[in-house]
């Protein structure tokens, strides 16, 4: 616009050119915590409701989810087979917790569950239900009153947008939510009329069609939120950390609220990071939404007590996590009458932690996470793929997760889906945990990444079937590492293969006074040009021990193929490495796997913590400057139980390497409340926090 043009133009339109305002962020990106009292059938007649909603008030939560339900009304329903709790009597219980909510200024989720109903619908709609291969309806096995509904019939499009609708119209609520659907970690079988018209259950074409639906029926649930105001939504249970059942890429970009459902530990031997493992997964597909996930009060684990709160130590934790892998905590409780009636434990510990948050809300508001190591997250892999034996796909996962953490690496999680160059780039390399399933597209998209000067880091089948779960007659990545198969995948019969030190490498720093390493379990034979830095001892008996010995002792199969082009760094390890490491905890695959993550990344990572202990690390840039996340798993319940109590570790030395152009001016450790001294030398920033207890968080304020 030249002189001439500019003194021509309106007042007012240039005002409004020149000084609009910037667009309103969704009040959803705003919430910094959440409550959830799920009402019970009894707590119309129990539940003192202005307590409660006090209670949330005090805690500072931004939104409570209140139940409606799909199984059990909490109000005066008018749609058929809505029932009513035998103790609701004429109260609209629902409407009185949504108008307590509301006059504390918080914002209120209707809560609907629409997996179950009752033998009087299924006797009028028996369209309505999931069917077992003769044809039976599916009854649940805790209740069998209670019965299973499918997702594909009209029950999603007619019953529960009647409910939906009906909410809108009698009540002031913010959003609409969906408990225990889509399911968490498994696909549905069922055999009813419509779904015998789909491909079979647990195929990847019927993951398709699964994913079609669950879209379709998110947009619908979605526009019904908006009809009672545009600021409405719709959003639903995800979590399921890795296993998740649904496309994460395609409800990513659709869903503003990412629900994680991940209360607590669950099956037996279930590690304590994976709260912390689900807030990567939310990172890796939801950037810059919201993310949530819910800390049961109650104790969660093989073995369930909803009316027991689990040890504070242990939610705790759970919580710490929360916060520190980006996502907002968010406390749930089972039944009013529970809560504050008969076990009390859990409500001052939470407050105390949502108040602590609440103080230092723009350290916790993440813009970014600081880390340049990547590892894949195989959706396909982990919902399809059957790796040999009787062995489980999060194993591998597991084993790499451990094996990052006594490393003490900063890492992201990358979603199979997202591996362009724009979604790499901040990366300089790439871990894949035995992605067995990989397109000819992203088999290029990963080439790409290493003629940009990226490093790759893969273990057993990675590449070796396609996205359609095809076996390939070699690797997809064969010509990235340099390898070509050479046989079937080999087992172990007793005495698993052992490793032997070919030469001198850094992935073998720390190896001293042995011939041989520990192997993997599983193998897939291959062949190289490379010299091999470890050659395969192949596996003998292990009993009786007169026999335990290889024949022959040596080999020239590589049992670790490396390569360096140009700036890349490439390793492959033929055996399933990370997986073998987290069923039998052998510290030489660890320390493998370890020196492996350096060597790639060519030993560089923007922040770098020192010390003594097992802790697992987070770094971003938030809306106060910076903020390095320390969480202490120290302990010996970390594999296994409850945690009971804490054991602090001593001094973490921590260097950040500041961005160019940017300055710290002050360091605070927000849960010892102090500032601590600090130095900088170049762009590097050096501190020292004293101790962690459970958790620390080394606030870096930085204009």
């Amino acid at each position: 616009m030249n002189r001439r043009e500019f003194v021509a133009v309106p007042a007012a339109a240039l005002a409004g050119s020149m000084f609009a305002a910037a667009p309103e962020i969704p009040w959803q990106r705003k919430i910094r915590r959440v409550g959830q009292l799920n009402m019970t059938e009894h707590d119309p007649v129990a539940l003192d409701v202005e307590a409660w909603a006090e209670y949330w008030a005090s805690l500072k939560v931004d939104a409570v989810l209140v139940s409606v339900t799909g199984i059990l009304a909490f109000y005066q329903t008018k749609v058929p087979f809505h029932r009513k709790g035998k103790y609701l009597g004429n109260r609209d219980f629902f409407g009185e917790c949504c108008a307590a909510a509301k006059k504390r200024g918080l914002h209120v989720i209707a809560r609907m569950s629409p997996d179950l109903n009752w033998a009087d619908a299924v006797a009028a709609h028996p369209e309505w239900f999931q069917r077992d291969a003769e044809g039976r309806t599916m009854a649940l096995g805790e209740d069998p009153r209670l019965f299973r509904t499918c997702m594909f019939t009209t029950y999603m499009t007619d019953y529960m947008p009647a409910i939906m609708r009906e909410v809108n119209s009698l009540y002031d609520i913010d959003g609409l939510f969906t408990n225990a659907w889509p399911p968490l970690g498994h696909l549905p079988v069922c055999y009813c009329n419509e779904c015998r018209r789909l491909p079979a259950s647990g195929s990847l074409p019927y993951w398709e069609k699964f994913n079609e639906r669950t879209v379709y029926l998110w947009k619908l649930y979605d526009a019904i939120a908006k009809e009672k105001k545009p600021a409405n939504f719709y959003f639903a249970n995800l979590g399921g950390g890795i296993r998740s059942s649904a496309n994460l890429v395609q409800l990513g970009e659709l869903c503003e609220w990412f629900q994680c459902d991940n209360q607590g530990r669950g099956g037996e031997g279930s590690p304590i990071w994976g709260c912390a493992l689900q807030g990567r997964v939310c990172n890796a597909v939801q950037k810059g939404k919201m993310a949530t996930n819910v800390t049961g009060a109650w104790s969660t684990g093989p073995i369930r007590w909803r009316n027991v709160d689990k040890s504070i130590p242990e939610a705790r934790m759970w919580m710490n996590e929360t916060v520190a892998s980006g996502m907002a905590p968010y406390h749930h409780i089972i039944g009013g009458e529970t809560g504050m009636g008969e076990d009390r434990r859990s409500l001052e510990p939470a407050r105390e932690f949502f108040l602590w948050t609440a103080k230092h809300d723009p350290q916790f508001t993440n813009k970014r996470s600081i880390a340049s190591i990547g590892v894949v997250m195989g959706q396909r892999t982990h919902l399809f793929y059957r790796p040999p034996g009787d062995v489980s796909m999060p194993d591998s996962m597991n084993g790499l997760y451990y094996a990052l953490l006594e490393g003490r690496f900063l890492f992201d999680f990358v979603h199979e889906e997202k591996l362009g160059a724009e979604d790499l780039r901040k990366y300089t390399a790439l871990v894949l945990p035995n992605i067995a399933l990989l397109s000819d597209g992203q088999c290029e998209q990963l080439r790409a990444f290493v003629r940009a000067g990226g490093s790759l880091l893969a273990t057993f089948e990675t590449s070796l079937y396609t996205e359609r779960n095809e076996p390939r007659a070699d690797f997809g990545l064969a010509d990235v590492f340099g390898i070509r198969r050479a046989g079937a995948v080999v087992g172990t019969n007793g005495n698993a293969y052992s490793a032997r030190l070919e030469r001198r490498h850094p992935i073998l720093d720390g190896f001293t006074d042995t011939n041989i390493i520990a192997g993997a379990e599983y193998r897939v034979p291959v062949q190289s040009s490379s010299a091999p830095v470890l050659t395969v001892v192949p596996g003998f008996v292990a009993y009786p021990p007169e026999l335990a010995y290889p024949e022959p002792s040596h080999t020239n199969e590589p049992a670790a193929v490396i390569r360096e082009a140009g700036s890349s760094r490439l390793v492959y390890f033929p055996g399933d490495v990370e997986r073998t490491m987290w069923r039998a905890g052998h510290t030489d695959l660890s320390r493998l796997l370890q020196n492996s993550i350096r060597w790639i990344s060519h030993g560089r990572q923007p922040v770098t913590v020192e010390g003594d202990g097992f802790v697992e690390l987070f770094a971003w840039e938030t809306e106060a400057g910076f903020a390095v996340h320390v969480l202490n798993y120290t302990n010996p319940a970390a594999h296994r139980g409850l945690i009971r109590k804490f054991y602090p570790i001593g001094p973490q030395k921590v260097a950040f390497e500041l961005p160019t152009g940017r300055r710290v001016s002050r360091v605070t450790l927000l849960r010892a409340g102090v500032d601590v001294p600090f130095q900088v030398a170049g762009r590097t920033v050096r501190l020292v926090i004293p101790r962690v207890t459970d958790y620390e968080v080394a606030a870096l304020y930085s204009a």
